[in-house]
Order: C-alpha cells, then sequence, then structure tokens
C-alpha cells in the first residue's frame, strides 16, 4: 500500500499507516519545527545534528528557503510565511519523481502544486504508480468552533489546494481529516455556507466520491474524546468496484446516495447540505460503523471500554516515565505495542525527554486547585450547574454573584493560599467570594482533567488544562498530552518546547505538535478501512 501524506505535521496518521505496512511514496508539511519532529521519527533523520554539523539533509527537502541546504539551522527557525516564490533559486526539488521518493517536502501545498504543474512528468509518473491513498489534515482554526470561525480566513482555501493535489495525482483514495466545526455552517452573503459541503463538491469535480463521517477518537482507543470529520473519497473506478462487492444493505444504501450526489453534481443541478450529501456520526449511524468494512473505527463501542486519563498518564505523575509496570491494564504499554515495530527502527530515544514540568506561579496553582474542584462537581446532581456558575464568576467577578449550590459546596473545601502550598478555609461567603475575586480570569476554556474519563479533545496551548490529581496543580507535559494523543513512549517530539507572542503566528513547537496531530490510533483505524475498501473485488 503505497501513500502520500499532505499536511503531514509531526507525523501521527503517518504513524499509524506505517503501523500497517504502508509505505510512504512522499510527505509534505509547511513547518519546518514540526518536519524535524516527523523526520526524526519516520525518516530516521537527526536534522538537529546536522544543522550542528552544517551538513544536507538527505531525507527531508524545502521546495523553496531563504537560506541554502547547508544552513539547517537557519531552515529550521524559518518562518514560513516568508519562503521565497517559485520559481526559487534555493529550492532542492528537481524535475522527477526519484527526488521526491521517501522524503519530507518542507513548504506549503500551493508551492507544491506549483511544483507538479511545472514538471508534469512527475505527475505522470505518480499516475503511472497508482498510489493508493493520498492523507492529510489542512490546518483548520478557522474551521474550530474553539477558534475565530472566519469564513474569509485564507486557510479555508487548504482542503481546496488538497483536492486540487489529488486531482493531479489520482490516487484509489483521498483521505481528509479535519475538525468538528467544520459541519457547523458559516453565515455568507447568501445565506448558510457549509465548508464540508463546498470540500465535497470539490472532490466531485475532480472524478471522486466522497464518503463523509463524524468519528471520535475514543472509539479506537485512543484515551481522548476527540471528534473528527472525515472524507473518504473513492476513484470513480474504485467506487464502483467498492458498490458492486458490498453486501451489507445498510452501506449500499449510503453509496447510492452517494452516486445520485454525484451525478446531480456533475449535470450542473443544484444540491444541498444534509439532503443530497448526508455525513454520518458515529454515534448516531452506529449501523453503518458496525459493518465489516467500518469496524475499525467503532471497537471500543462501549463507554466502560474506552480508556481514561487515569489509564493514559497515572504512571507519569512524577514527571517522568515509570520504570515498574501496574498491577491493572497498562494502557502505555498497549500503545507501545501496537507500533512496536516503528519503535524498533526510531532514533534511540531518552525516555525523560518530553517529560519536563512547565514551572506555574502561585496563582495558577491556586486556580487550578479551584478547577480540580469544578471537574470533580462534575460528577454529582447539579454539578455541571456550579461549574457553568463559578466559571461565570472568574469572567465577572464584580457583577455576578454566585448561586446558594455553588457557595455551600465550595464552602466544604479546602484552598491554596498565596505561598501555593498551604491551605485555607473559609467560614463565610464573603470571604469566600474575596478569594475567588483574587484568581479572576477571562479564559474560559481552562480546565482540570477527569481522572476516570478520556481527556477532553488536545489543545495546542499548554495552560488550558491542568492534572486531576489532588496533590498536582500544574499543566500537563508534553508526554502526558502525547499519551492521550495515543503516540508510543518512544516518539520523541522535537524543536521548542513552546512559544508565545508573534511568534505563535508561525512557530509549532512541540505542545502544538502534540495538539495538532491525529491521533495514531485513529490513523491506523482510518488505514484499515482504506485497506478494506480496496481488498473488495
Amino acid at each position: 500500500m503505497k501513500y502520500i501524506e499532505l499536511f503531514a505535521g509531526c507525523g501521527g496518521l503517518s504513524l499509524g499507516l506505517e503501523s500497517l505496512n504502508y509505505k510512504m511514496v512522499f510527505a509534505n508539511e509547511l513547518s519546518p519545527m514540526a518536519s524535524e519532529t516527523f523526520a526524526y521519527n519516520l525518516l530516521k533523520e537527526n536534522l538537529q545534528e546536522l544543522a550542528d554539523k552544517k551538513e544536507v539533509s538527505t531525507k527531508v527537502k524545502w521546495i523553496s528557503s531563504l537560506y541554502n541546504s547547508n544552513q539547517l539551522a537557519e531552515r529550521l527557525r524559518e518562518n514560513p510565511q516568508n519562503y521565497p516564490k517559485l520559481p526559487s533559486k534555493r529550492s532542492d526539488l528537481g524535475d522527477n519523481l526519484e527526488d521526491l521518493y521517501g522524503k519530507l517536502i518542507v513548504g506549503n501545498i500551493v508551492d507544491l502544486n506549483k511544483h507538479l504543474l511545472n514538471h508534469r512528468n512527475i505527475i505522470n509518473e505518480l499516475q503511472r504508480t497508482n498510489i493508493d491513498l493520498v492523507s492529510g489534515g489542512p490546518p483548520c482554526q478557522s474551521f474550530s468552533m474553539a477558534g475565530l470561525r472566519q469564513l474569509d480566513n485564507i486557510r479555508n482555501n487548504l482542503p481546496m489546494d488538497f483536492a486540487e493535489f489529488f486531482g493531479h495525482v489520482k490516487p484509489k483514495i483521498a483521505l481528509l481529516e479535519n475538525v468538528s466545526g467544520i459541519l457547523r455552517a458559516f453565515n455568507g452573503p447568501q445565506g448558510k455556507y457549509y465548508a464540508w459541503f463546498e470540500v465535497s463538491k470539490a472532490f466531485v469535480s475532480r472524478g471522486y466520491y466522497p464518503l463523509c463521517l463524524h468519528v471520535n477518537a475514543k472509539f479506537t482507543g485512543a484515551a481522548q474524546n476527540r471528534s473528527r470529520f472525515i472524507i473518504i473519497a473513492l476513484r470513480q473506478d474504485i467506487f464502483y468496484q467498492f458498490k458492486k462487492s458490498v453486501s451489507e444493505e445498510i452501506l449500499y444504501s449510503k453509496l447510492l446516495k452517494i452516486e445520485k450526489f454525484f451525478n446531480l453534481e456533475t449535470s450542473g443541478e443544484v444540491t444541498n447540505a444534509f439532503k443530497d450529501l448526508d455525513c454520518y456520526d458515529i454515534e448516531r449511524n452506529t449501523d453503518l460503523f458496525e459493518t465489516e468494512i467500518f469496524a475499525p473505527l467503532y471497537h471500543y463501542k462501549d463507554a466502560n471500554s474506552w480508556f481514561t486519563v487515569k489509564d493514559a498518564i497515572d504512571d507519569l505523575r512524577k514527571g517522568k516515565l515509570a520504570l515498574n509496570k501496574k498491577e491493572y491494564f497498562d494502557y502505555p504499554n498497549y500503545i507501545n505495542n501496537i507500533f512496536r515495530n516503528l519503535n524498533e527502527t526510531v532514533v534511540p530515544h531518552n525516555i525523560t525527554l518530553n517529560c519536563a514540568v512547565r514551572k506555574n506561579s502561585a496563582k495558577i496553582k491556586m486556580r487550578f486547585k479551584l478547577y480540580q474542584y469544578l471537574s470533580n462537581a462534575n460528577s454529582m446532581k447539579g454539578g455541571k450547574e456550579i461549574n457553568r456558575d463559578v466559571v461565570k464568576f472568574l469572567k465577572h467577578p464584580t457583577s455576578h454573584v454566585l448561586s446558594k449550590c455553588s457557595v455551600d459546596y465550595l464552602l466544604q473545601k479546602k484552598f491554596l493560599r498565596k505561598d501555593g502550598k498551604s491551605f485555607i478555609e473559609f467560614k463565610s461567603e464573603k470571604s469566600l467570594t474575596d478569594y475567588l475575586s483574587t484568581l479572576a480570569t477571562k479564559k474560559h476554556t481552562q480546565r482540570a482533567l477527569i481522572a476516570d474519563k478520556p481527556a477532553p479533545a488536545a489543545l495546542s496551548i499548554p495552560d488550558d488544562a491542568c492534572h486531576y490529581h489532588s496533590s498536582l496543580q500544574r499543566t500537563l507535559t508534553v508526554r502526558e498530552m502525547a499519551r492521550f494523543q495515543s503516540f508510543p513512549d518512544k516518539f520523541e517530539f522535537r524543536s521548542k518546547v513552546t512559544t508565545g507572542g508573534k511568534m505563535r503566528k508561525f512557530e509549532v513547537p512541540q505542545y502544538t505538535q502534540v495538539g495538532n496531530a491525529v491521533p495514531p490510533l485513529l490513523g491506523r483505524a482510518l488505514g484499515l478501512v482504506v485497506k478494506n475498501i480496496l481488498s473488495l473485488r
């Protein structure tokens, strides 16, 4: 099985695919920082070591750069927004497929498409290769419900650029991954605009039949409640082969509707989202995901079988990997075993890396202790209302009045003093609210993890979540976040740990790499689905 990955990030999807013996033709990623991690783990290329020696990488190529190929140190910190336009005298790419094969190509997808159009012999050779899969997860901040929701954000074009690429290459299957927010309508000049639907129509214009899914990584074994939108688009010959071979009636009926949508679109008829083309949700359309083809996406059906925060990171509470085995089910070992073949091939990994504990101020620790109480309240009757009430107070301490339930609940608790170590109890509502007023914040995404549930979707900002354990008022380490995402422990995240200020616009440090990644177990499940489809004859 041969694949190309676009928007590869640090390599989560590729890691999942390669655990199934998929073979990478090449990968593409915009960020040099994420590329450093991808190269280290999937290509066994230590770019920082090469940079220190002023040597040239043979496995990582830049489409365009301000720096020469032997200036790797500068390239690894280069702002992607400043990449020179093509043609560029500092491009590493040649005029044949051999120059790309097995490589990680650093640069933007627009320039990659331009390079292919300027070298149609590469396009012809890729088409003759009959690639099994082109996959990718275009950056999604403007689609995310946690983001800015900007209809005119230039990044909204990236799924279309993805469609243009596979339109050139014509793989058997194209797979697009994105945030759930892409399913929510934007309010456009002509009314509601559904980004997922427009992308689906773009796939049709390239001759592909789009099957749209809304899945969740927790059903594939990741210890994280991470929902994702997926398009599995089938080339016309593959679609008809698939349709002819399908035996389950529920799946066959879905394919008939997709075929009708394809025909309407190609004949110029007006089509509508959710009427002419559906997106099938894993929790509402369980019958589809119980079919043999899609079963890998729904392996852990029961909530009792989902892996939890405690399963994933309890052995990391001291800030480093535990050396002793736990008596209960060993989730980290489970992940490491799934990816054991790849673990044997990566560069030797110092297991204390990615486990550094970040320092938090006393005030942050005070606030985190409160968040732990709020997370614990979620399991009791009326707890969610208490949670919302207190968070609203923290945003508006001078105008919002806490409910009696909230006050009664919090008066039973001990709170951290300003030294961040000793505790204090309050006897009156006024003393309690005076204390809480000192913790006021406009941040609405901060929360404490809940030990016996899957983690919330990993965010790229480390300060948004704190540890669940009552003795730990701290943010998560990179390794802890990676565990939720289902990365094995030998997968080492490279480059800077975090960033801030204006640098956020283009730097992709370790925390962001983890937060943006496709969970490897979800990538593996999607790879199994693709194999299932292509195995039907």
